[in-house]
């Protein structure tokens, strides 16, 4: 199943989206895709009826939201790919490295991204996210962690580095929590459509040049063994989002330079689609 949101900020509306093009009203069934409505799909994947079921409608021209409602935490995953730890100038972590963004940076998957006022270093980051959508504390092991998960997003994780290292007094959240810093979708796809998490392809382009071409295959501690871990430490709740960890190929890496006004950055994983945001001044 795949689920999207469409409509202006605040005022977004909740959508099927087939195989062939068609998109479905959900209206009927759940005000919003949210915490709320996903818990209850994993109670019951019957919920969503069949597409003959619902209206069908015509979504040309509309604003496309990120596909889930603002969540109530979103955690992300630091080095996560060993190649990225390595051009960071790290060694590879021998435990997951935590930080937050403020979920109010989450935006659409084609709205403008914001380089902040002052910023000289901001990057870039495609990244699989990992939508909740069952309550996760203490789960037993990694083997559990699959009937927790609501389903997969296309998140990309922009960074101002300044912030984030140079002006950071020792933790990362200023240079992750700027306006607009995580834009996600189009589409939130339903764990049992993905199948296996750790065989998705990842790339970005900057002005349509190459930038990161990586695996989820890559990852240092897999989808699985990370929402067990996290939950050893933490409740994770439905909706919540977990961005976890980005593939080599960043401007950090000195290999190419930081994004400035009108820089048009593009990520994709294989099978959750593609995102375009236009870089602007704050």
């Amino acid at each position: 199943m795949r689920l999207m949101r469409i409509g202006e900020p605040g005022h977004e509306r909740p959508v099927l989206v087939c195989p062939e093009g068609r998109h479905y009203d959900l209206s009927g069934i759940t005000d919003d895709i949210d915490g709320a409505f996903l818990a209850a799909l994993a109670d019951n994947p019957h919920l969503v009826p069949a597409e003959p079921a619902l209206p069908e409608i015509d979504i040309t021209g509309e604003r496309i939201g990120a596909p889930v409602a603002r969540p109530s935490a979103l955690l992300c995953i630091g080095q996560n790919y060993a190649a990225h730890a390595a051009e960071s100038g790290s060694e590879p972590p021998e435990q997951p490295i935590l930080f937050y963004k403020s979920p109010n940076t989450v935006v659409g998957p084609y709205d403008d991204v914001l380089i902040p006022r002052g910023s000289k270093k901001t990057d870039w980051e495609v990244e699989l996210a990992v939508v909740i959508g069952r309550r996760a504390s203490y789960l037993d092991s990694p083997a559990d962690a699959a009937a927790h998960i609501a389903g997969y997003a296309v998140s990309n994780d922009v960074s101002e580095r300044a912030f984030q290292l140079e002006e950071s007094g020792g933790q990362w959240s200023k240079g992750k929590s700027c306006a607009t810093f995580n834009p996600l979708g189009p589409v939130l796809v339903t764990a049992d459509e993905v199948g296996d998490p750790q065989r998705l392809r990842l790339r970005s382009f900057v002005n349509g040049e190459p930038r990161q071409d990586s695996s989820t295959a890559d990852m240092i501690f897999s989808v699985a063994h990370l929402v067990h871990h996290l939950s050893q430490y933490l409740v994770l709740e439905p909706g919540d989002i977990v961005n976890t960890g980005t593939p080599q190929g960043v401007a950090l890496s000195g290999r190419f330079p930081y994004l400035g006004p009108d820089d048009v950055m593009e990520v994709e994983i294989s099978g959750l689609g593609r995102q375009r945001s236009v870089c602007r001044p704050a």
